[in-house]
């Protein structure tokens, strides 16, 4: 379901159509970019404790091919910009640290003993942080079902080839 109060992106109305046919306000407009892949050894370094630095190796392959899986397709879809380059990369923290989460629930189980007896697994609450988290991201770049079946390609006619003339 469409955010009745955000308004769409320019790009968005004009590849929808504007039936109304009310002046469109470009709003910002960001020059398209190749997103260059961050190091993610910067963003997951290594630890002495072999246990986190498993973890945290883990974590580079998890986002690594979260990037390579999503950059294409936003590249095409939405023109993303350099000025997107933290928020893609946040995403694919958000996965990765969902992943991370999501297997220590699966190792440990969804209680844990501590100190004060029996409680519930702390991943569990930080897998379902990074899960809203995640949903902000995925609605913000378009990247959900819904967000990708509201934007329909206008129908190109023999004469023009170029669907922004």
């Amino acid at each position: 379901m469409a955010d009745r109060y955000r308004p769409k992106p320019a790009m968005q109305r004009a590849r929808e159509g504007n039936p109304s046919k009310s002046r469109i306000k470009e709003g910002v407009v960001v020059p398209r970019a190749i997103l260059v892949e961050p190091n993610w050894v910067e963003v997951f370094k290594s630890s002495p404790d072999p246990v986190v630095n498993e973890a945290n190796i883990r974590c580079r392959e998890v986002a690594a091919a979260e990037w390579r899986r999503v950059v294409p397709v936003l590249g095409v879809a939405a023109g993303i910009g350099e000025v997107d380059h933290a928020t893609v990369k946040d995403l694919c923290v958000c996965v990765a640290r969902i992943d991370q989460a999501e297997r220590d629930l699966s190792e440990r189980g969804l209680m844990v003993t501590a100190e004060r007896g029996t409680v519930k697994n702390g991943a569990a609450t930080i897998a379902a942080q990074y899960r809203t988290q995640l949903a902000r991201y995925i609605r913000e770049l378009g990247l959900s079902p819904s967000s990708r079946t509201a934007i329909t390609a206008p129908e190109t006619s023999d004469e023009d080839s170029d669907i922004w003339d």
